[in-house]
C-alpha cells in the first residue's frame, strides 16, 4: 500500500499496490504555441490558432476563430490524440480547461497561453484533466498575481497510474459513460427546440388542441386585469424585497433588505398570481407572475400589481403568453424615450393593450 503519511497532500488512503505514482512530465512532451503580435492576426485568412475560446465542456469549438500569417514551418502544429490545455488566461476560472485534438483538425496551430500535451497514454491523461485531482494541482500551482501555470510545474503534477489492462478499461468505460451524457445532451436540447416551437405555435393559435374551434378574440388587459396596489408601511425590520430581471427572465429575491437602504416610506405588497411589472425596465420584458414562494415580497410603486379577472383570463396562460416575442413588443412601445432608465413604461397605456387570446378554457388546456 501507498503510505498515506508520505503522501498525504493527495488525500488517498487506499491505493492498489500496482497502481504507481508518476508526474505527468513522465508521461507527456509539454509543447509550446505560437506567439504572434496584433499585426499578424486576419479574421478569415492564414493559419487558424486554437485558443481559451476553442474549449467548451472538453470539446474543440469553432464559434470565435482568430486566424494568423506565419510562416508553415516556423510553428508547432497539433496531432491526433494530443490534449490542448489552457495554461495563461485573464480568468482563473479558465486556467486548465482541456479538449483532445481530433483528426480533423491536425495539423493547425495553437497559442502560446496554451500547452499541449502528447504521449502515448493520452486517452487515460485526458480523463485524469476532468478529476478533482487534477483541478487541487492547478489551484496549488497558480501564480500569484498573474493566472498561469508554467511549464515546469506542469511536468511535476501527480496521479496514480493503474496496470496497461486496467488503464485501457477504465478509458474505454469512462468513454462510454461520456458517450451517453453527450447523446441525452444533445436531445435535450433538440426537444427544448421542438418544445418551444410548439409553445410558440399554441400561444399564437397557429396550432390548436383538439375539441377547440372558436376563434382567438383580441382584448383589451383592462378587461383581464384589475390594478390592485396593497400599500403598507416600509417596515422598521429587515424584510424581502422583490425584483424582477430582464428578458422575461424571472422574479428574484433580496431577502434581509435593510429598510434604512430605501428612502420610501410606503412599500407595496404582492401576492401568488399577481402579475407585476417594472416600469422602469418593461421594454425590456421585466415582467412576471408571483408564485407561491415570493408571496409577501415588497416592492415599490416601480412595480404596479394587477390581478386576474378569471372569467376572462389566467395567470398559469399568462406565465407562458407574457413572455412570447410579441408580447415583448407591445411593451417597447409604450415605453417611449431614449434608453435604460428614460423608457417608463405608461401605465395608463398597459392597460389598454389589444392582446389576441382564446376562451379560459382554452387557455387552461
Amino acid at each position: 500500500m501507498i503510505n498515506k503519511k508520505k503522501n498525504k497532500n493527495l488525500q488517498y488512503s487506499k491505493i492498489p499496490e500496482d497502481w504507481k505514482l508518476r508526474q505527468i512530465g513522465d508521461v507527456c512532451d509539454l509543447i509550446n504555441g505560437i506567439t504572434y503580435t496584433p499585426n499578424q492576426i486576419s479574421n478569415s485568412e492564414g493559419t487558424l490558432v486554437l485558443r481559451s475560446s476553442n474549449i467548451k465542456n472538453s470539446n474543440l469549438v469553432f464559434d470565435d476563430n482568430v486566424y494568423i500569417h506565419i510562416d508553415e514551418n516556423s510553428y508547432n502544429k497539433v496531432l491526433e490524440n494530443d490534449i490542448l490545455v489552457c495554461v495563461r488566461n485573464g480568468s482563473k476560472n479558465l486556467i486548465g480547461k482541456n479538449a483532445k485534438i481530433t483528426k480533423e483538425v491536425e495539423g493547425i496551430g495553437f497559442g502560446a497561453f496554451m500547452t499541449v500535451l502528447r504521449g502515448e497514454l493520452n486517452n487515460y491523461i485526458f480523463h485524469y484533466l476532468d478529476s478533482e485531482l487534477y483541478f487541487r494541482e492547478i489551484h496549488k500551482n497558480l501564480g500569484a498575481t498573474i493566472n498561469s501555470i508554467n511549464n515546469a510545474d506542469f511536468r511535476k503534477f501527480r496521479f496514480f497510474l493503474p496496470p496497461e489492462k486496467e488503464r485501457i478499461f477504465i478509458s474505454e468505460l469512462i468513454d462510454i459513460w461520456n458517450a451517453g451524457i453527450n447523446l441525452c445532451q444533445k436531445l435535450v436540447i433538440e426537444i427544448s427546440a421542438r418544445n418551444k416551437n410548439l409553445q410558440f405555435q399554441l400561444l399564437n393559435s397557429k396550432k390548436r388542441l383538439p375539441g377547440f374551434h372558436k376563434d382567438w378574440k383580441f382584448t383589451l388587459l383592462e378587461d383581464c386585469l384589475k390594478n390592485e396596489n396593497r400599500a403598507v408601511e416600509k417596515p422598521k425590520e429587515p424584510f424581502l424585497s422583490i425584483g424582477i430581471r430582464s428578458h422575461g427572465k424571472g422574479i428574484f429575491h433580496k431577502p434581509n433588505f435593510n429598510p434604512a437602504d430605501i428612502a420610501m416610506e410606503e412599500l407595496y405588497e404582492v401576492k401568488e398570481d399577481d402579475l407585476i411589472v417594472n416600469i422602469t425596465f418593461a421594454w425590456e420584458q421585466a415582467i412576471a407572475i408571483v408564485s407561491k414562494e415570493d408571496e409577501g415580497g415588497l416592492v415599490s410603486h416601480r412595480f404596479p400589481t394587477y390581478v386576474f379577472k378569471k372569467e376572462k383570463a389566467i395567470p398559469e396562460f399568462f406565465r407562458h403568453f407574457i413572455l412570447q416575442p410579441r408580447f415583448k413588443y407591445l411593451l417597447e412601445l409604450i415605453s417611449p424615450g431614449g434608453a435604460g432608465r428614460n423608457r417608463v413604461m405608461s401605465k395608463k397605456d398597459f392597460l389598454k393593450l389589444a392582446v389576441k387570446i382564446p376562451s379560459v378554457e382554452e387557455q387552461q388546456a
